[in-house]
């Protein structure tokens, strides 16, 4: 029992505090469950790639995962899922009338510009989290192709009209082939 109500703690905190969805979530996901020992650093890799992998939201596919392994039963994963999506439908719930009422004062703009950068900055601390042995190899090769297939992953995705689910299958057959 004890281990649902850590889980619960640590995703009401996460759903609370996860603005900017799921990507901007990753680093706090990866602060409660790797931080806490739940999971290693490998495995917090893993879930993530399963979590993009899945329909869904990333944070609620990576909550139900994760409380799926912590807790070795069906009951964790919707104990991990409704503590993540709790608190920011209260908030949206509460918060959307008075937002729509006062939509143009000066203080709801201002915070919405003063959100924006930390959004920004949490996506950003994602993409950096996710730069680590796990996910580009643990040699020097092995890292230098992978970044090399990131990078042409981008560019084909940003100044191409390329569809993205085409570069992510062109890239895994690059993988597959390589590795």
């Amino acid at each position: 029992m004890n281990e649902y109500l850590k889980l619960i703690w640590a995703y009401l905190k996460i759903g609370l505090f996860g603005f900017g969805g799921g990507y901007a979530m990753l680093s706090l996901i990866q602060n409660e469950v790797v931080g806490s020992g739940w999971i290693t650093s490998q495995m917090f890799t893993d879930i993530v790639a399963i979590s993009q992998m899945t329909p869904g939201p990333i944070g609620i596919n990576s909550a139900t995962y994760i409380g799926y392994v912590i807790t070795n039963s069906v009951w964790g994963s919707i104990v991990a899922t409704c503590a993540v999506v709790i608190p920011p439908y209260i908030l949206v719930l509460l918060a959307s009338h008075y937002v729509s009422e006062h939509k143009n004062s000066p203080y709801i703009q201002g915070a919405l510009i003063g959100l924006r950068p930390v959004v920004v900055g949490l996506i950003a601390s994602a993409a950096l989290l996710l730069m680590n042995k796990d996910n580009f190899g643990y040699e020097f090769t092995e890292q230098v192709i992978s970044i090399i297939i990131c990078i042409v992953s981008f560019c084909l995705v940003f100044f191409t009209k390329i569809h993205p689910i085409i570069v992510i299958i062109m890239a895994g057959i690059a993988g597959l082939i390589i590795f």
